[in-house]
């Protein structure tokens, strides 16, 4: 039985936060000077050139540890941790 983990899928990732930041495929594509069909290539790839990742994490508002780190777990906590700390305040 094996211990290594899979890699992170860095395109799956990339496409997650672009849909939770409300972001369509073309308007990243524009914003980092490709098009659409690149952005779907690259949404679709395990890895990505390090100085792409870091145009689409500036892109995207986040920054390149975000993206290789990111879950969908993590995501989940820090909206409750957020919605429990608002609560508190009101």
């Amino acid at each position: 039985m094996s211990t290594t983990s899979k890699p992170k899928h860095i395109g799956r990732n990339i496409s997650r936060i672009r849909e939770l930041r409300g972001m369509k495929q073309e308007a990243l594509a524009q914003a980092i000077g490709t098009n659409q069909q690149a952005i779907s290539g690259i949404e679709g790839s395990e890895t990505i050139d390090e100085t792409k990742l870091a145009n689409i994490a500036e892109a995207l508002g986040v920054t390149v540890e975000a993206i290789k780190s990111f879950s969908e777990e993590n995501v989940f906590n820090y909206f409750n941790t957020f919605n429990e700390s608002v609560r508190e305040v009101l």
